[in-house]
């Protein structure tokens, strides 16, 4: 990948969550990591989503400085600092305020397989981060995040969003994805009462493995680019799930 690359993928992957409806104005944001070794790339604050081109990028460094860009860095610039900090392996990292996760948070309850989008998390709970429901600000805080993501594929921060990761961009970006509509299924089913049939820990994993290897989270990632009025497969990435 190159820093074009890097950075044509932010436009892709922000328009992308844009048409899966987790734009929520100016806020929340996707970051890939830049080749060289030098940061992060993201949309640069103020511009929704839906709004980002290549003229709204900034490339902001470990230590928080914006090396290429204007304005300032994001607030939360250090949820992706420190999650692509964490794990060299990762590529990608997205945090959003999707309406359904925010609000599934709330119940503090276990996030069930009862889809397949539930089976994500191979029938365990999904992480959350509960060390405040305020910006994460810090680099602390960040990698407090980080620790609590661990290996997961996202993350519920009650009172505040969601974050997820992936070696690959269509992979964090799906992953939110599939987070958001896992808790906007549990919702509509907790409506109508108290949730009795789910898959167990075995067909979750099961499920997980079917419903979600690289080939179907690129097939939904291509989708929504498609959606969001960009052609399909404008940048091959290349990285694994």
């Amino acid at each position: 990948m190159t820093p074009a690359e890097a950075r044509e993928l932010v436009v892709r992957a922000s328009r992308a969550l844009a048409a899966a409806g987790q734009g929520d104005m100016v806020w929340g944001h996707v970051a890939v990591r830049d080749p060289d070794g030098r940061g992060v790339w993201i949309k640069a604050p103020g511009w929704g989503l839906d709004e980002v081109d290549d003229t709204r990028l900034q490339l902001v460094s470990f230590d928080g400085e914006v090396l290429d860009g204007v304005g300032q860095p994001h607030k939360e610039c250090h949820i992706h600092l420190e999650v692509l900090r964490a794990r060299a392996e990762l590529t990608c990292s997205v945090h959003t305020h999707a309406y359904s996760a925010v609000a599934f948070a709330a119940l503090d309850r276990p996030l069930l397989p009862l889809s397949h989008e539930g089976a994500l998390f191979g029938g365990d709970d999904v992480p959350r981060f509960a060390a405040t429901g305020a910006l994460v600000g810090t680099p602390e805080l960040g990698h407090a995040l980080a620790t609590v993501l661990a290996d997961a594929p996202a993350a519920l921060m009650p009172r505040h969003g969601l974050v997820a990761a992936g070696r690959g961009v269509a992979a964090a970006v799906m992953h939110a994805v599939l987070l958001d509509r896992a808790c906007a299924i549990q919702l509509t089913a907790l409506a109508a009462g108290e949730v009795s049939i789910w898959s167990n820990p075995a067909e979750a994993r099961a499920k997980r493995a079917e419903c979600w290897p690289d080939s179907q989270l690129d097939a939904g990632w291509r989708y929504l680019t498609r959606r969001a009025g960009l052609p399909d497969g404008t940048t091959k990435e290349t990285h694994d799930v």
